[in-house]
């Protein structure tokens, strides 16, 4: 199987890697392919794998990241689900959620993939992305002289 290349941009890009639990070879794998592309990232550590959802909702709302990146290890679906459903919504999610037994190899095999996800759902928002519409004001400034407006 061919490995699918990290895309290139024009404009910076940052992500959010939030962790959650004790995988470094999983963690290390996906800040590694990210310092590797000169990503920009921050990282934030959840006391628990339920609460990623919530951070990544949280930083879509409240902060400008482009992307984000989930690790951690599962007990079971639900928390895959969840993400699954920010990302219907519009956010760029790289998954790295793994279940108990993994080993190293394949922790950082989906580390890498993680980080390559996101980094390839940021790039098909930023081509696909429509420019802003702004709300009904141009990009220059008019001023009222005499009942004409000039530039």
């Amino acid at each position: 199987m061919t490995a699918l290349l990290l895309p290139d941009f024009d404009k910076p890009v940052k992500l959010l890697v939030v962790v959650a639990g004790d995988v470094p070879a999983l963690v290390d794998a996906a800040i590694v392919t990210l310092e590797l592309a000169n990503i920009r990232f921050e990282r934030i550590d959840m006391p628990s794998l339920t609460k990623v959802p919530a951070a990544i909702s949280i930083a879509a709302r409240l902060s400008n990241f482009d992307g984000y990146i989930a690790v951690g290890q599962a007990q079971g679906v639900e928390i895959a689900q969840s993400l699954q459903m920010l990302g219907l919504q519009g956010l760029c999610i790289g998954q790295g959620i793994v279940t108990a037994g993994a080993n190293d190899a394949e922790l950082a095999h989906k580390g890498e993939m993680a980080a390559a996800a996101a980094l390839h759902l940021v790039a098909t928002s930023r081509k696909w992305g429509r420019p802003d519409q702004g709300i009904g004001f141009t990009s220059e400034i008019l001023l009222a002289q005499g009942g004409k407006a000039t530039a």
